[in-house]
């Protein structure tokens, strides 16, 4: 094998696992900061799971795949599950204390408030079950 193919082979797995590791530190910072935040919420309601679900009012991914992957876990779960939807354009400081890099950001607490996952981007509703840790769900 030509060593310069080798080197180059070398530097591209390298660059993609800095980007893995640099992604995995924003989600455990971002998760860090969502410790013991959910209690600010007015609408938050101890002892069910919650979604915190930033969006815009343009964000496309939102509507199209985000929301209805949202709605379709809020029929299906019904009271079991709380989901408080914010407005990263209408607060943004907010997002920006929350870590938000990008909408759509879905955050998981379990029934305890305790935060569990953070998703910079769409999660489609089987992950976020998967996340929930909701056993005996089928999507």
């Amino acid at each position: 094998m030509n060593p310069e193919i080798l080197i180059r082979l070398v530097l591209a797995a390298s660059f993609i696992a800095c980007g893995l590791i640099i992604y995995w530190l924003v989600n455990k910072v971002s998760l860090a900061r969502s410790f013991n935040q959910i209690s600010f919420f007015p609408s938050y309601q101890p002892g069910k799971p919650a979604i915190i679900y930033f969006t815009t009012p343009t964000c496309a991914p939102c509507k199209t795949i985000q929301r209805p992957a949202i709605e379709t876990l809020k029929v299906r779960l019904g009271e079991n599950l709380q989901v408080i939807e914010i407005d990263a354009s209408r607060q943004p400081r907010l997002a920006k204390e929350w870590g938000v890099i990008s909408v759509p950001t879905t955050y998981i607490f379990d029934a305890n408030g305790k935060p569990r996952y953070v998703n910079h981007g769409v999660a489609n509703a089987a992950k976020l079950i998967q996340q929930l840790e909701i056993e005996d769900f089928v999507i």
